[in-house]
């Protein structure tokens, strides 16, 4: 069922809102915690803003190419190997948390003007079959949220494993 035009500006606000909300919770976790793992095969709030920089990219193109090409194609990845491969948990997390910004400021901006039948283009995802831009945006404007949420996660373990480390 199609969004509203509320539905979809509040879904544009939260995208739009998403960065501050990211570096609110990046605030609140200290040097030490940064590159520390809740486990194996978990990332570290370092990695997690790696992955938010790369994938906010991705997401970029990808409401372009729905909304300006003939039958695009969006093309799935697979973020866990790219988080190996391109080691995040060494990648500087400065840029990536810089691209996040710049990329989510453009992009807003671009979903301010898209008209009305732009909202209704769809598109093949490779893992998911058809992908319309009302879905982009509901999978985008949450994206940063639960990774925010990830990260305070993230370092709530993290104290709760230094707090053990004190107890007798």
């Amino acid at each position: 069922m199609p969004l509203t035009k509320d539905e979809r500006e509040d879904r544009i606000r939260r995208y739009e809102a998403g960065p501050a909300r990211l570096r609110a919770a990046l605030a609140k976790v200290p040097a030490e915690a940064m590159k520390w793992r809740p486990g194996k095969g978990k990332w570290s709030v370092h990695e997690v803003v790696c992955h938010c920089g790369d994938s906010e990219a991705n997401g970029a193109l990808r409401i372009r190419y729905l909304v300006a090409e003939e039958d695009p194609l969006i093309v799935g990845y697979d973020q866990a190997r790219w988080a190996e491969v391109f080691d995040y948990h060494d990648a500087p997390i400065e840029p990536a948390l810089a691209t996040v910004e710049a990329v989510r400021a453009n992009t807003a901006a671009l979903l301010k003007r898209l008209p009305e039948k732009a909202w209704a283009v769809s598109g093949r995802h490779t893992e998911s079959g058809s992908y319309t831009a009302e879905e982009w945006l509901g999978i985008y404007s949450e994206h940063l949220e639960k990774h925010s949420g990830q990260i305070e996660r993230n370092l709530a373990a993290w104290q709760a494993a230094e707090a053990g480390k004190e107890s007798p």
